[in-house]
């Protein structure tokens, strides 16, 4: 097949995706629009911005993406199979509608909650098949439920730093929920690891570590191989599992989320999983003295990236 994958990759996760759809022998067209740097000409294009995003709730930097995103796909100029869009609430629906003229087939997933990023609901009209992770999104908008995945993890030989608790999270309203676990952990003498990233080096925790600069996947890789424990901490308003959920099971290392809906899926296991209140984070001290129990292969296998292809490439 032609694929062309459209994504707002940050965190390089995507690459992922890319790497085994041309494994399988498709031929990919990766177009990554965190890439695409959009800058305002002054202050007063700015300011309009604001206004249009406020008040008529349209914003030029979701068209700037879709413009350069549309350049990109006719200087491919061959009609593809699919083209796989994720993040569409980035990019504006004109754009997206467009889309259609270079594909026999335009999908979108959303890892994301509406509930948290309305703009979804604008574009889910604009595509021909829609999957997104949150449960109540799919069942309320009769989209395609499907998880995030299982990727495959490279990391060196040698362990270096050792930890029992790990997490990087930017900096937002978690950040809160952070700085408490922090303290928790500290006063029971748990190591650990929680970096925040932070470009703009607002307030600081020192119980936290902070970086302004985005950490390459293959150092946050490292850094979950040589925990024993990873740290989940959802976002309000969302109930969809997020990556940190998938290098869990994929390392095979325990898991500590605030996610309560996480009990409702077939590879949750009280023993490997501790879910907490964010309202009052209280550590099983417990959960830290046993070890990680494997999930059947049949489990592990429904979670792969090749499975998720599967589904959604069908």
């Amino acid at each position: 097949m032609k694929i062309t994958i459209i994504s707002y990759d940050n965190w390089g996760l995507n690459e992922h995706l890319k790497n085994t759809l041309v494994q399988k022998g498709h031929t990919v067209h990766y177009i990554n629009f965190f890439d695409f740097k959009h800058k305002y000409s002054n202050f007063q294009s700015k300011l309009y911005n604001f206004i249009l995003k406020n008040l008529f709730n349209k914003n030029i930097k979701n068209v700037y993406y879709g413009n350069e995103i549309l350049k990109k796909l006719a200087e491919n100029n061959e009609i593809q199979d699919v083209i796989l869009t994720i993040k569409g609430d980035f990019i504006d629906t004109k754009s997206i509608l467009e889309f259609k003229k270079f594909t026999k087939k335009s999908i979108a997933f959303f890892n994301d909650s509406i509930t948290r990023c309305p703009k979804i609901k604008q574009v889910i009209p604009a595509f021909d098949e829609v999957y997104s992770f949150e449960k109540k999104d799919c069942k309320k908008y009769n989209l395609n439920f499907i998880t995030n995945w299982i990727y495959p993890i490279q990391v060196g030989n040698t362990k270096k730093e050792q930890f029992e608790v790990y997490n990087i999270s930017s900096k937002d309203k978690r950040s809160v929920l952070l700085s408490k676990i922090a303290r928790i952990l500290k006063g029971n003498k748990i190591n650990y690891k929680i970096i925040i990233f932070d470009k703009k080096n607002r307030n600081h925790d020192p119980n936290l570590e902070y970086t302004q600069k985005q950490i390459p996947l293959a150092q946050v890789n490292e850094n979950l191989h040589n925990a024993q424990i990873l740290l989940d901490i959802n976002r309000i308003g969302q109930n969809g599992l997020t990556f940190r959920v998938f290098e869990s099971i994929g390392l095979e290392k325990k898991l500590i989320t605030t996610n309560a809906d996480i009990k409702n899926y077939d590879f949750y296991n009280p023993n490997n999983i501790l879910i907490i209140d964010e309202k009052r984070p209280n550590l099983t001290l417990d959960f830290f003295k046993t070890e990680y129990e494997k999930i059947s292969e049949m489990v592990f296998k429904k979670y792969t990236l090749e499975e998720w292809i599967n589904q959604v490439f069908h």
